[in-house]
Parts: C-alpha cells; sequence; structure tokens
C-alpha cells in the first residue's frame, strides 16, 4: 500500500501547497511512483500546475461521492501535470459541498482511506488538504500515515497550529492509535532575527517531532508557480530544491 502523507495546517500562506507539491516532485526524483491529491476547494495546487475545474470530467471530490470507495473510477480522475514527475488528483468546488453532500452517509470518516487501499499503485501518495475543518480534512488526517505540518517562522503562524492540534486531539479518542505528525519549519529568513526565535520557539516545543529539514525562502518558487511547474524543474540546484530534496530524504526513512 502506498505511505499516505498529509499536508495540513488550519491558517494559510504557511506553504502547504507549496510543501505538497516540492515534496512529491522531490520524491518522485527519487524513484518513487507519487500522487499529489488537491483536497483544498481552492485548487491551489491544481492551478499551479496549470489544471482547472473547468471541463474536468472528474476530480478529486468524486473519490468521496463514489457510490462504493473500491470502486473509484480512477481512471478518469487521474492526470499528468505537463512535464511534472507525478500524478495529480485535481481539485473542484464541489470539495466545499461535501459536508453538505455527505451528512447521512455512513462511515463518511473513512472514504478516503478506503478508496486509497483499493486504488492504484502508488509509493507516496500526497494529501493537500483544505484549511478548515471539515469531512475532508477528517478523511485525510484518517488516512495519513505522516501528517506533515508545515509552520511559517512568524509568530503569528504558531496560534494556527491550534486549531489543527484540537481537530488531531478529538480524532485520538475514537481511532485506534494517535495520527502521527512532524512539524516542518517554512519560509526561514536567515536574516531575519524574529524568525530564528520562532524557529528556536519550533524546535523546544516540537523536539524530535519537527524534521532537521528548513524551509528558507526562496524566489525560484515565485518562478515555478508562473511557469505552471515545480521548483525542481524550474532550477534543480536552487536552495529550495536542494532543501526539499533533504526533506524527501527524511521522510523516506519515518
Amino acid at each position: 500500500m502506498a505511505r499516505i502523507l498529509a499536508i495540513a495546517n488550519q491558517k494559510g500562506g504557511v506553504g502547504k501547497t507549496t510543501t505538497a507539491l516540492s515534496l512529491a516532485a522531490a520524491l518522485a526524483l527519487r524513484g518513487r511512483r507519487v500522487l499529489v491529491m488537491d483536497l483544498d476547494p481552492h485548487g491551489c495546487a491544481s492551478a499551479h500546475l496549470g489544471v482547472f475545474p473547468e471541463g474536468l470530467a472528474a476530480s478529486a471530490a468524486d473519490v468521496f461521492l463514489a457510490d462504493d470507495p473500491a470502486a473509484v473510477s480512477w481512471g478518469a480522475v487521474l492526470r499528468v501535470p505537463g512535464k511534472a514527475p507525478f500524478d495529480l488528483a485535481p481539485s473542484h468546488t464541489r470539495l466545499a459541498d461535501l459536508d453538505m453532500d455527505l451528512k447521512d452517509r455512513k462511515g463518511k470518516g473513512v472514504l478516503l482511506r478506503q478508496a486509497l487501499a483499493a486504488g492504484p499503485a502508488y509509493d507516496h501518495v500526497l494529501l493537500d488538504c483544505p484549511p478548515h475543518t471539515g469531512v475532508v480534512l477528517v478523511n485525510a488526517l484518517v488516512a495519513a500515515d505522516l501528517l506533515i505540518i508545515p509552520i511559517q517562522t512568524d509568530f503569528l503562524a504558531l496560534h494556527g497550529v491550534r486549531h489543527l492540534f484540537d481537530t488531531m486531539r478529538a480524532l485520538n479518542r475514537v481511532l485506534p492509535r494517535p495520527i502521527p505528525y512532524r512539524a516542518l519549519a517554512t519560509m526561514f529568513d536567515r536574516r531575519a532575527r524574529a524568525c530564528t526565535r520562532v524557529l528556536d520557539l519550533l524546535r523546544n516545543k516540537f523536539g524530535d517531532r519537527m524534521f532537521a529539514t528548513v524551509i528558507g525562502l526562496d524566489t525560484k518558487f515565485r518562478e515555478a508557480s508562473a511557469a505552471g511547474k515545480v521548483i525542481q524543474e524550474v532550477s534543480p540546484e536552487c536552495r529550495g530544491a536542494c532543501e526539499y530534496a533533504r526533506l524527501a530524504e527524511e521522510v523516506a526513512v519515518l
């Protein structure tokens, strides 16, 4: 079975989508078969890769809406975005309606886990999660073998993590095992003393539940987004690409 990595933080602008796409590419470049599922109704990961909901025959929303999670039409859902080295299950605005669409569905919290267990063969599935609590985020956390929490090295970003941990605590009360997680420091500016202070706070708080890799600021991320590519396609030797390569090494041994 694929190893499922959920990338989530209920605060926006912390590098969640950048992490999902850049880590996916780094794992694929290590020879892994990788799928990215864009579960955010805003579709930032899909748009980054030039895939938009208009005209899609199917999307990640259809994985949840299938009558039988073990019989999802994955062939209609999956896309190969440009020259990216991984597959994509694109987002759709219908994801925002799933709380209502699935409100009477039995076992609605495990639909994604069941669908992935019966889906195509991958080594890693990365879930780019929505920023709000709901049935989609719950499905992602329940399905995850590892939750990766990108945290911007900014004091205000620390407050947003509380909401995610509230959701995790509620799920851990009913799950057979606690959700395993690691924190990832992002958008680190080594020139800013405040960033260094936040990084020290994160390391003190999370201890060995924090990745050693720190993702710094790199203008190549913006260039990649503008070009509809991942950073490894734009500048494979740049700082950002190298940092995600190191993160992929850490993920591989966890």
